[in-house]
């Protein structure tokens, strides 16, 4: 059974990367269509998707077209259930789910005002009240996963899940813009960074330049942590 996943820019798309780690992260077949977001062809790429008209989009082997990335998340646990996509215990699984949906639905003001962005680092970007309201609710929402049933692991549930999935482009965006978070955040944060796949997405990335610029801001730029100066 191979899944069909297609996706935008690597270096922007953050809904994009939420589909492909939770397939790619808990060895999930797939074959990956990039779709033209930036070219204005997204459309047209998209076509045959029907009732699809964003990214990201997965077909299952049966044939089924899921245009959401929580449908697919949902449809994805229900299709593999030894894959380990929630945590086991159901008090885990529960909060887990619940982050995810919350993820899914929420966190505008952080979503507005840092596009999601991994070649690499505004240098003095200046959270707004509301993107730190966000934060603070992504902090308390991490704290209270790996006290609860985060053990010895780097991640949320000690495992790797869905939860780190949908939280990995917030770990991007504290990392570009900076972002003011706690210590306990900022490990979490860099576990993200140090994460083969997410350093495979953005190489792949990296391989497109972009004129004009997405998602510009006025602000002079430095290195992604890790990248040569």
């Amino acid at each position: 059974m191979t899944y069909e996943l297609y996706i935008g820019d690597r270096t922007f798309s953050s809904w994009s990367l939420r589909g492909w780690l939770m397939l790619e992260k808990f060895g999930l077949p797939y074959r990956t269509t990039m779709v033209g977001l930036y070219s204005d062809t997204m459309q047209a790429d998209l076509a045959h998707l029907a009732p699809a008209r964003t990214v990201p989009v997965l077909r299952t082997a049966a044939g089924h077209v899921l245009t959401d990335s929580f449908a697919m998340a949902e449809t994805l646990v229900e299709e593999n259930l030894d894959a380990g996509l929630y945590p086991s215990d159901p008090a885990a699984r529960a909060l887990a789910r619940s982050m995810v949906a919350e993820m899914h639905s929420g966190f505008h003001a952080l979503r507005d005002a840092c596009p999601m962005m991994m070649a690499f680092c505004w240098d003095g970007f200046t959270a707004s009240q509301a993107v730190r309201a966000d934060l603070a609710r992504i902090e308390e929402l991490w704290d209270l996963a790996r006290t609860r049933h985060g053990g010895d692991g780097p991640w949320l549930f000690g495992d790797y899940s869905l939860a780190d999935v949908f939280y990995a482009p917030v770990a991007m965006r504290i990392t570009a813009y900076d972002l003011p978070v706690s210590s306990a955040a900022s490990a979490y944060v860099a576990a993200h960074l140090d994460d083969p796949a997410i350093k495979a997405w953005r190489a792949e990335g990296l391989k497109r330049s972009y004129d004009p610029w997405p998602y510009p801001q006025n602000l002079a730029q430095k290195p992604w942590p890790g990248d040569a100066r």
